[in-house]
């Protein structure tokens, strides 16, 4: 079995579908894990956000839009105007949440979830039927009732454990070889969708490996390779031809985009290769990553954008010891703050977090707590591994860096975003 994953850029159009079924032509004994369509994901978060304002007509505007967009696709692919009614049918369960949800703040995660989550099911839908129709016999695998995800909303973990023998039944003894199943969701013991956190599906796609024991896993993406920096921002980018296992979680957590962060630990559990590929030609070998690679020779950059740096002191002025850094992190946890750089004083505590919808509650919390907290917003955290005297001076300094962190190898800069 080898698992492939397809993101949402590369089936984004008919054109790209199509040059999905060329990847997968001469493939058997192969899951398919395929993210949202194009920017899907964003647009049904406007749909969450519309319900969060109280403001139904907005939602119901985005999912027109969104209806429209796939209807265009689905013409194009059958070259005729063409109706899928398990497409319509999940057009109108959304529509039915919308209209009838009784949105609580407390629930907002709930909600988020399950409403982003038919992004996914809809993608898969579509492909899936499309490839029966141009020969491509396969199965679609409902991963919600496969993936048994830790009770959290937003964010979840997967029990591996308990997912193993329901994926491994909605694959056995099927007269197709060919699955196709949704990144990015599952399901908690409680039977609410769950989503694994945004870019969820290059997880999704290494536990579906994990468990069916796949001979390797690939991320097909609209670049060559994994890249030293993201080419959008630094032109000069360069492609790596090798990474192994611990560089490349390094990298994610420190925010690059070759693969999500959690995506590693369950290939490397079974020592199973992770192929990025260009989804533009297939003929070409990317980027390997595996438990021994050659070393890395050009510098990485990696730029994590919408940060805000917290700066949190005892109002006393005492010391910011152990004890301290348990409460506040705890408050940070229950607020699902995410921190990025840590860089402490003998009296201050700053924080570079993910910005979210509920730093502000978690600022209030710690104020509460007896700390003084100063926020920045607009910040940005650029890390650079292997950097240079010359990436130093034009990174490192200025007066728009507020946090600098550097050992031998890499430096880590918090700035005001450029």
């Amino acid at each position: 079995m080898k698992v492939y994953k397809f993101g949402g850029a590369s089936v984004r159009n008919a054109d790209g579908v199509r040059n999905l079924r060329k990847i997968i032509d001469d493939e058997r004994n192969l899951f398919i894990v395929v993210s949202a369509m194009g920017k899907t994901t964003n647009a049904l978060e406007r749909v969450f956000t519309g319900i969060q304002q109280d403001d139904r007509d907005r939602s119901m505007a985005e999912i027109a839009t969104l209806r429209a967009y796939h209807a265009a696709i689905i013409d194009e692919l059958w070259h005729a105007p063409t109706q899928l009614p398990r497409i319509e049918a999940l057009f109108a369960e959304l529509e039915q949440v919308v209209r009838e949800t009784g949105y609580r703040a407390a629930d907002a995660e709930l909600w988020y979830d399950r409403i982003v989550a038919y992004g996914e099911l809809i993608s898969t839908t579509i492909i899936s039927e499309y490839l029966n129709h141009a020969g491509v016999p396969n199965r679609w695998i409902d991963m919600r009732q496969c993936l048994v995800t830790e009770q959290r909303h937003k964010d979840a973990g997967v029990d591996i454990a308990a997912s193993t023998p329901r994926l491994r039944e909605a694959v056995r003894g099927c007269k197709e070889t060919v699955f196709v199943g949704q990144g990015f969701i599952g399901g908690a013991p409680d039977g609410t969708t769950t989503t694994l956190g945004r870019e969820g599906s290059d997880y999704s796609a290494a536990v579906a490996a994990h468990i069916l024991d796949a001979e390797s896993m690939a991320v097909w993406k609209d670049v060559d390779g994994v890249l030293n920096a993201d080419p959008k921002i630094f032109p000069d980018a360069e492609q790596i031809a090798e990474l192994n296992y611990l560089d490349t979680i390094e990298l994610a957590y420190s925010g690059a985009q070759i693969i999500h962060p959690k995506t590693i630990k369950p290939l490397q559990n079974k020592n199973i290769p992770l192929y990025v590929r260009p989804f533009g030609d297939k003929r070409k070998p990317g980027t390997v990553i595996r438990a021994m690679s050659a070393p890395v020779q050009v510098p990485i950059l990696i730029l994590k954008k919408d940060q805000v740096l917290l700066t949190v002191r005892s109002r006393d002025f005492s010391f910011v010891l152990e004890e301290k850094f348990a409460s506040i992190f705890s408050l940070l946890e229950r607020y699902r703050i995410k921190t990025n750089l840590i860089h402490n004083s003998a009296v201050n505590l700053s924080l570079c977090v993910d910005n979210s919808w509920h730093i502000g509650e978690a600022a209030e919390a710690l104020r509460e707590a007896g700390f003084d907290v100063m926020q920045a917003a607009d910040m940005e955290l650029l890390t650079i591994r292997g950097y240079t005297d010359e990436l130093w001076r034009r990174y490192a300094r200025g007066p728009q860096v507020f946090v600098r962190q550097a050992t031998q190898s890499t430096v880590r800069i918090v700035r005001k975003r450029q």
